[in-house]
């Protein structure tokens, strides 16, 4: 592949970065809301499909008919989730009383 080739596919991987901060921000904000929701089912649910249509939409946006693409763009949000749970995962073992 050409240098042309590998940076057409940079785009799609920070779109999947990017997507990825979104999806799983928004589900942190949403657990840490659930406790002073006075809907707690509504307000999973409702953040659940808000959080996938955008998900979906901006996949769909950035496939563009390129299966390539959709996969870039998929590994970008793996790699963003996977660096987010290590942080987060080590943030949740400093609180008290919890494993």
């Amino acid at each position: 592949m050409r240098l042309i080739d590998w940076l057409l596919y940079i785009v799609p991987f920070v779109a999947g970065s990017v997507t990825s901060l979104f999806y799983h921000g928004a589900l942190w904000w949403t657990v840490k809301s659930l406790p002073r929701s006075r809907s707690p089912v509504l307000l999973s649910i409702g953040s659940f499909y808000l959080r996938m249509a955008i998900t979906m939409a901006a996949f769909y946006i950035v496939m563009q008919n390129d299966w390539r693409r959709l996969a870039v763009c998929l590994a970008g949000f793996m790699v963003v989730k996977f660096v987010m749970t290590r942080i987060m995962g080590n943030a949740s073992a400093s609180i008290p009383g919890k494993r």
